[in-house]
């Protein structure tokens, strides 16, 4: 499906920012801030269809925000460039899950921001959570172990996770198919650690739900799990563990590439098995091991300070 209004478009994003990409209030309240002046700004165009948008208009709104135009004064580089970020996410987004037919933004020049290292968690906090999570009795705990070491176990994302059915399972080889964006899908390994918690899961969790569907992951009423349900499930258990540090289900995602890489998997193999297309963005994960690297030197090597 493509055309969509511009503000529907913006509002599922925004969703997949909160979801998916577990962004914090404050970065959507600053997404939120840049699209809906984006949306103001092309419903004044009488430009309300995603596919309405050219690269000539989005030039021309990037020019508008660095002069300024109408009650909106202009805005500094760096708030522009964030700005048109913002726009950047949206629009590929869009492409990537056909709301739209085309990026104006396919080959506008870079925004030049500051790369974000991601974000993530020491083994001995994924510790804290699944003990947290296995806390109690019942098909709960069992449920969100399992989701828990699935999600830590594979890298994958949450949409991955909450859609994975049982057919994909492969406990015998240790293995699952994840269908990942775009409608491609890849095989990953389960660790010792998952397919065990999935086991029981499956044996003494799952049935007791009266599960009324093929997904692996189910609610309490044995409907399929959605995203925003495993999001709560996850910052319940974080809280319950005593983590003060604000965690997601994509957290998890960047904690398994991340230590992946601290114990000396190629950056390739990682690019792999997170689904990503291009190896530049596995790429950021190495800019957090040099700096893990860097603190070891400097607390062990006896020429490292004076």
């Amino acid at each position: 499906m493509t055309g969509q209004r511009i503000g529907q478009v913006v509002a599922t994003y925004l969703d997949h920012l909160a979801v998916e990409k577990g962004r914090s209030g404050n970065t959507l309240a600053a997404y939120r801030r840049d699209l809906d002046r984006y949306i103001e700004w092309l419903i004044a165009k009488d430009l309300p269809g995603i596919d309405d948008i050219t690269p000539d208009d989005v030039e021309a709104y990037r020019a508008d925000l660095t002069r300024g135009y109408g009650e909106h004064q202009p805005l500094s580089a760096a708030s522009v460039a964030r700005a048109v970020s913002s726009l950047r996410g949206m629009h590929k987004f869009a492409v990537a899950e056909r709301h739209a037919a085309a990026n104006p933004l396919a080959d506008a020049p870079p925004t030049n921001l500051p790369t974000r290292l991601p974000k993530a968690i020491s083994v001995e906090e994924v510790g804290q959570l699944l003990d947290a999570a296995r806390f109690g009795d019942g098909p709960i705990p069992l449920r969100d172990t399992a989701l828990l070491e699935f999600l830590y176990g594979t890298g994958s994302r949450i949409t991955e996770a909450v859609t994975c059915a049982i057919d994909d399972l492969d406990l015998g080889a240790g293995a699952v198919t994840l269908h990942g964006k775009g409608g491609k899908t890849r095989t990953v390994p389960l660790g010792n650690y998952a397919v065990a918690a999935i086991e029981a899961y499956l044996v003494r969790g799952r049935p007791a739900m009266n599960p009324n569907g093929p997904g692996v992951f189910r609610n309490s009423r044995g409907g399929p799990l959605s995203r925003q349900g495993a999001w709560a499930i996850i910052q319940n258990i974080a809280e319950r563990a005593g983590l003060t540090v604000h965690i997601s289900p994509h957290t998890l995602r960047h904690s398994y590439a991340t230590h992946l890489l601290d114990g000396g998997a190629d950056v390739r193999v990682v690019q792999e098995l997170l689904g990503h297309t291009s190896v530049v963005t596995t790429q950021v994960y190495t800019l957090v091991t040099v700096d893990r690297l860097r603190e070891v030197y400097a607390t062990s090597h006896p020429r490292a300070r004076r």
